[in-house]
């Protein structure tokens, strides 16, 4: 890494993470075959839950990081630089609903307020106030989709690829909040202290883009 301390996430993002690292020759063998060790000091590397990635970036614990743009917009008051799209990890966030009614329009003309069930509340809270519609937000951890079937909320705000999940649940898609993708993140002071390094490994990043 030249240097430099990188931040993976484990979880949907990682075999792509790594991928990409195998493709700036670092050798993430070690990484793939190792799921408790999360620190490969002699790599650079270390890995983490993907919404654990901007915290370690802000206070310096890795120059630069990997994580989704869900991520970074949940947690938008991190002091991170976002540097790179690196177009891998394509995802929605999006607004869903049971399928086949309008609970959403029945809630605002009922109740004046829509029930909001999700894992990312900053997201789904600034995306209603935005569209001028009053919101309860509920957040939950483990998984969001049965909140509409058990009468918890009228929607929820969560990320979709295929929406798969969501129609294996009686859910459809109403709204998009915004695309995702992974994104490369680097530490303000980093930025300045290792500019040099950080520049080349941007311009090597967006190189392999190029030649694929």
């Amino acid at each position: 890494m030249n240097g430099l301390t990188i931040a993976v996430p484990r979880g949907a993002l990682f075999g792509d993470a790594l991928g990409l690292l195998d493709a700036l020759g670092v050798d993430t063998r070690e990484v793939r075959t190792n799921d408790r060790k999360l620190v490969f000091a002699d790599l650079g590397v270390i890995t983490m839950r993907p919404s654990d990635v901007p915290s370690y970036v802000e206070h310096g614990s890795a120059d630069v990081g990997i994580t989704g743009k869900d991520v970074l917009s949940e947690q938008s008051d991190r002091d991170v630089y976002e540097l790179l799209d690196l177009g891998f990890g394509g995802c929605r966030m999006i607004v869903a609903a049971t399928a086949g009614s309008d609970p959403l329009g029945e809630s605002l003309r009922r109740l004046g307020r829509v029930r909001i069930a999700t894992k990312y509340p900053r997201i789904a809270a600034r995306h209603f106030a935005e569209t001028g519609r009053q919101a309860e937000i509920v957040e939950v951890k483990g998984s969001v989709e049965i909140a509409p079937l058990t009468g918890l909320a009228d929607a929820i705000v969560d990320l979709t690829a295929t929406g798969r999940t969501l129609t294996e649940n009686n859910l459809e898609e109403r709204e998009t909040i915004f695309e995702s993708s992974a994104r490369l993140v680097a530490n303000p002071v980093a930025h300045r202290l290792k500019v040099r390094e950080i520049d080349e490994l941007v311009a090597q990043i967006r190189a392999l883009g190029d030649g694929r």
